[in-house]
């Protein structure tokens, strides 16, 4: 029997649909496989996301125990604070601690003595510290390097290694008893953690063009005029990270005041918590066991309200200021 030969053109279109049927079995075998890569690799990202999440809830409620712990017995009555199935919610909230704990503080008294030292020395460190930092950051001169070095060496030095010398000459100066000892240091690049600010604005000012500043000088300006009217506003961010940095750490304070104030007169808030029950039982002229822990509760937290405060208003810019300034990659 005779085979009928089959035109070329029919050939060639059955060869064409043969490679149209291949290539789509393909396509979907392709697509088959990448749907199940993507359904696996969403699988793999909801668990670490979720682990994370589980790992950042735990970190937070490590740090916001204390606090919540603060509020809530701050708002409870000694009867409250003795019912052992009262954990978290009082039956009913007690305000009175909060006027016993403002009292007990001389609250207004003691926080103008915080605001002063703490507001002084933000405005010290600000200024001297970005002068020291423009010197590193854009003159060159002899042994800056190794200054740099030695000033951020001073970092890990405690302060309580150098306390004996310091008390020495501030009672020599005759700066004892009053803020002079907590303030002057910050205006020049000293106070707390002075090295760090300086580190901060040097790692901000180094980052900035050269020709801003080569046009200053030919304009006539000279270092200073530079640091002031060009440098310095253009730093915002670390403007910003110090004195938010600065404040709270002048703010909460105790060592150095301590071992430089004498007259309760002139204490700051923190220096009065430990004092709380000896100057309530002077107020009520009996024992503070009648408020209990309550009343030391409530004291704490209105010391530290300022700070939340401040932080509530500023966290985007410290926030902001923190990513700019170098102090995160």
């Amino acid at each position: 029997m005779k085979s009928i030969p089959i035109p070329k053109s029919k050939q060639r279109v059955a060869a064409v649909t043969q490679t149209e049927v291949g290539s789509k079995v393909k396509a979907i075998r392709n697509h088959s496989l990448v749907s199940r890569i993507g359904s696996k690799s969403r699988w793999i990202s909801l668990i670490y996301r979720t682990f994370v999440y589980v790992i950042l809830i735990d970190l937070a409620f490590v740090f916001l125990y204390p606090f919540i712990y603060m509020v809530t017995t701050a708002l409870k009555h000694p009867v409250d604070l003795m019912d052992f199935t009262i954990k978290w919610i009082p039956t009913s909230l007690a305000w009175e601690n909060f006027y016993y704990g403002m009292k007990g503080l001389q609250f207004m008294t003691h926080f103008n003595n915080s605001a002063l030292i703490a507001v002084l020395s933000v405005v010290g460190q600000v200024l001297s510290c970005s002068f020291v930092a423009y010197g590193f950051a854009r003159i060159k001169f002899p042994g800056r390097e190794v200054l740099f070095f030695l000033c951020m060496f001073t970092m890990i030095i405690p302060p309580q290694t150098i306390i004996v010398p310091l008390f020495m000459q501030y009672k020599t100066m005759g700066w004892l008893d009053s803020v002079l000892p907590l303030i002057v240091p910050s205006f020049f690049a000293g106070g707390l953690r002075g090295a760090l600010f300086i580190f901060i604005f040097r790692q901000l000012f180094r980052g900035l063009p050269w020709e801003l500043e080569d046009a200053a000088r030919v304009d006539g300006c000279g270092s200073f005029k530079v640091y002031w009217k060009i440098i310095l506003p253009l730093t915002p961010p670390a403007i910003v990270v110090t004195m938010l940095l600065s404040l709270v750490w002048h703010w909460n304070d105790f060592f150095e005041p301590s071992i430089f104030l004498t007259s309760e007169e002139k204490f700051t808030l923190p220096m009065m918590l430990p004092r709380l029950y000896q100057s309530l039982d002077t107020l009520t002229g009996s024992s503070f066991e009648v408020f209990s822990l309550p009343v030391v509760m409530a004291a704490t937290f209105m010391a530290l309200l300022p700070m939340l405060l401040v932080y509530f208003f500023l966290q985007r810019y410290f926030i902001q200021g923190v990513e700019r300034s170098g102090l995160v990659e």
